[in-house]
């Protein structure tokens, strides 16, 4: 696919949803990570108490990523308005500009020709 080309509904929503699924793995992972590290100097925790631990552990670091993600996707979004909302207004003063500045010239081309006539 080209630059200029862009991808069909489908095909962005099905990458979109496996990012989304690779990091929520990713996610979990990490959130295991950080439950063993937690649980390592607790040797006195017996096996399955350790388990529990780190799932309960696992479960509250997933929850605290997907706030934070909802909080930066609702950012991203507020964002993504202000900018838009931005760009138009610059776009029709560019519009507004370039129109003005074209009537300037016609004006002065057809004082230039009234003058020679």
């Amino acid at each position: 696919m080209t630059g200029g080309e862009r991808r069909p509904t489908a095909v962005r929503g099905l990458i979109h949803e496996i990012e989304g699924h690779l990091l929520v793995a990713a996610a979990r992972e990490e959130g295991r990570t950080a439950a063993a590290r937690f649980t390592a100097p607790f040797d006195w925790l017996s096996g399955d108490r350790r388990r529990e631990v780190e799932e309960r552990f696992e479960a509250e670091y997933l929850a605290l990523a997907r706030n934070s993600w909802q909080r930066t996707a609702e950012r991203a979004g507020q964002l993504r308005g202000d900018y838009e909302t931005r760009y138009r207004a610059l776009r029709r003063r560019l519009l507004a500009g370039c129109l003005l500045g074209a009537c300037a010239v016609l004006g002065c081309v057809g004082v230039l020709v009234l003058a020679r006539g």
